[in-house]
């Protein structure tokens, strides 16, 4: 296995549970009360960490709400707004990060953010968060990633959109920076994302390929997909969430209820320690069901010289007997003494 890597008082890595990111994102739908019902609502489904987003509508584009700065397309969940608008929305005030954190590391989970500029990482490392998360739409923004990478701290970069060689770039520039300790999250970057468009088999690729640890970064619906991904060597799993989906919200459409965000613990769990290892022939648990193997029994009372024959023995259950592979080689063969019906057969019955 791999050296894991330290977040806070975590360890993330393949012989570790996989670490289960609650993404809060705009789901506060701008209610400070709401958003510390959401971090007690993922710590008690189970989620290791709480993500927030730390930017303004100022830090992440301009005020306009004409050509590319309207959402025109009619198939985003955001349509007819402005950028500017929906950052607006979406953003958690900075004010907010402090009870945000403290709520969530009183609950015993731990609190980071994904910074979208330089003054987001500088007041993120005032409230010395332990890790930090580069977005999708960032990956290929080298000079924030150095900035983050420059604090040592671990580093979460998402992967939608980006090709092998914008990666390259970015995990060059993160190394390059100072960053030791880096996870690549395999992302689509639709929301919500559909299974077919997941592409999951890209995890265990991203692990050869950058030497680091993955994970997935999973905008599909249920839990499914996270699971499965396990099974392909994910060691971190994050998903949007909020307390219902029903009371909307900027990302509530794809985001998970705490009845999903349980499931999505218990079962990413269950995935990884399914995995084991290489193992063929009964496991120590599986010892005492070899009895109930078939095995080759004598099934009529025989007498001293009897004869064997396909009537007076069979393979049946239970696998206290010879193994039925010695079937046709005992046929035709004499006992050596009388035999009672029920009567395991073994070599020393026979003359």
């Amino acid at each position: 296995m791999s050296t894991p890597i330290r977040i806070a008082e975590r360890l993330v890595g393949r012989d570790q549970v996989p670490f289960i990111i609650a993404e809060m994102s705009g789901n506060h739908n701008q209610s400070l009360e709401r958003a510390l019902e959401i971090v007690e609502a993922a710590a008690k489904a189970g989620a290791h960490a709480l993500k927030i987003q730390t930017y303004t509508p100022d830090t992440m584009t301009i005020d306009l709400d004409e050509r590319e700065f309207h959402i025109s397309d009619s198939k985003s969940l955001w349509a007819g707004a402005s950028l500017y608008e929906l950052y607006g929305k979406a953003y958690t005030p900075w004010e907010w990060h402090k009870p945000i954190f403290d709520r969530a590391r009183g609950l015993g989970m731990i609190p980071f953010s994904t910074p979208f500029d330089d003054t987001a990482v500088e007041f993120l490392e005032s409230l010395n968060v332990p890790c930090y998360k580069i977005a999708s739409f960032e990956n290929t923004d080298l000079s924030l990633i150095r900035r983050v990478a420059a604090t040592g701290k671990p580093l979460i970069i998402s992967t939608g959109m980006a090709t092998v060689a914008e990666l390259d770039e970015s995990v060059r520039a993160a190394r390059e920076a100072g960053c030791k300790e880096l996870i690549l999250l395999k992302c689509t970057s639709t929301y919500p994302a559909t299974a077919a468009n997941t592409n999951i088999m890209t995890i265990p690729h991203l692990r050869e390929l950058f030497g680091c640890e993955v994970g997935l970064s999973d905008h599909t619906m249920g839990v499914g997909v996270s699971v499965a991904s396990v099974g392909l060597g994910a060691t971190v799993i994050e998903k949007h969430f909020t307390l219902c989906r029903a009371d909307g919200g900027v990302d509530s459409a794809f985001s998970l209820e705490p009845e999903e965000m349980s499931m999505l613990v218990v079962e990413t769990d269950r995935a990884w320690q399914a995995l084991g290892r290489v193992v063929y022939g009964p496991t120590e648990a599986e010892q005492r069901s070899t009895v109930f193997r078939r095995s080759i029994y004598v099934v009529h009372d025989l007498k001293a010289g009897d004869v064997l024959t396909r009537e007076n023995v069979r393979c049946i259950r239970p696998g206290r007997g010879l193994p039925p592979k010695y079937f046709d080689i005992l046929i035709g063969r004499q006992v050596k003494q009388d035999v009672k019906k029920g009567t395991p057969m073994s070599w020393d019955l026979l003359g």
